[in-house]
């Protein structure tokens, strides 16, 4: 039974202490019904082997919609995802914030990513002037203090795919690792991060002194262990890794249908116009990011899977883009979905 309580209270669940900020607490996440409170996600600590969920936002007339699913693999150990979704007014803007962590060798990295990440970028003095150089320092310094904290954080690191949205018009996607973002534009898939493999990167990781392997039946991996080429943490391959990450701008017009994070879990099984296609014509965001894992699963997807799905921006006909012209092109009723699946499936 759903625990129906009053704004901003701190309860007890199931032995985990949980922030509420207005809504129902169910399981081991919070359902949302204040649209600027933030959704915080964190995998792996439950004995269930889904969760779901969906949030909203609405500022200047613009409607701001996702929905969230995450699925735990096949492995032995529990799942290491962690998702962001948050709608965070700043003075007289508003960011939607969205975010895959995807660890490896334990939790303790993503976790801290998503407590930091954000709150390091945001604090950067040039982020509303040059949001892209403010990414780029703040994942730098967020990086750097991991390192600084590995006697507590421990061996492991974690993947990492951001976006933030900036009165829902700006897009900011940034990544490194395998964890993805594809934004879909007149019903066409666009990758807008880079996948982050050890065979692409093999003359760098070479130049610093490791080696790529290339094993019969299993993936490239830096010096024979990790599967990526850039990653937040692990200490002991760093010198041979990079945490810089691939930062693009993209604008929200209309145009813009939606935008999917997910992790590697989806895209190993998926291609980016499959996963755009898969569900195109899914209206409600929570549908559509429980459809994008169960299609992964179908295909014999064996990691963790997360998905902030169909972050859907509804035009009321006053934004620049609509004013005088009705719906947007391709977007019936004047919706504009910008969908987003998040979480991390293994590294």
């Amino acid at each position: 039974m759903p625990l129906e309580l009053k704004n901003r209270q701190v309860v007890q669940c199931q032995g985990k202490l949980k922030l509420f900020v207005g809504g129902l607490i169910v399981g081991s996440f919070i359902h949302l019904s204040v649209c600027v409170n933030p959704l915080r996600v964190k995998s792996g600590f439950g004995s269930s082997t889904s969760e779901t969920g969906k949030g909203k936002s609405k500022i200047s007339g613009k409607h701001i919609r996702h929905g969230y699913h995450l699925v735990k693999g096949q492995s032995s150990h529990a799942m290491e995802d962690y998702v962001v979704a948050q709608f965070k007014h700043v003075g007289d803007s508003e960011l939607g914030l969205f975010a895959i962590f995807d660890g490896h060798l334990g939790h303790s990295v993503p976790d801290y990513l998503q407590s930091h990440l954000f709150d390091n970028i945001l604090k950067e003095p040039d982020f509303w002037t040059h949001p892209e150089s403010a990414i780029r320092k703040g994942y730098e310094l967020t990086d750097g203090k991991i390192l600084e904290k590995a006697a507590d954080l421990g061996r492991g690191g974690s993947t990492a795919v951001t976006a933030i949205l900036i009165n829902g018009e700006r897009l900011v996607v940034a990544n490194v690792g395998d964890s993805r973002a594809v934004i879909c534009k007149n019903g066409v898939a666009k990758q807008l991060s880079v996948d982050h493999e050890p065979i692409k990167e093999k003359q760098t990781i070479e130049s610093k002194g490791g080696f790529v392997s290339n094993l019969p039946g299993d993936v490239p991996r830096v010096d024979g262990q990790l599967a990526v080429a850039r990653a937040f943490g692990d200490r002991s391959l760093k010198v041979h890794l990079s945490s810089e990450p691939y930062v693009v701008e993209e604008s929200v017009d209309s145009e813009t249908q939606f935008l999917i994070l997910a992790s590697d879990g989806l895209w190993k099984v998926m291609s980016n116009q499959e996963a755009v296609d898969s569900i195109k014509s899914v209206k409600d965001p929570q549908t559509a990011a429980k459809h994008l894992t169960e299609e992964a699963v179908s295909k014999k997807s064996k990691d963790d899977i997360s998905c902030i799905a169909k972050v859907q921006r509804e035009w009321d006909g006053t934004s620049p883009n609509n004013a005088g012209k009705g719906a947007p092109v391709g977007t019936p009723g004047g919706e504009l979905r910008v969908t987003a699946p998040v979480e991390g499936l293994g590294s």
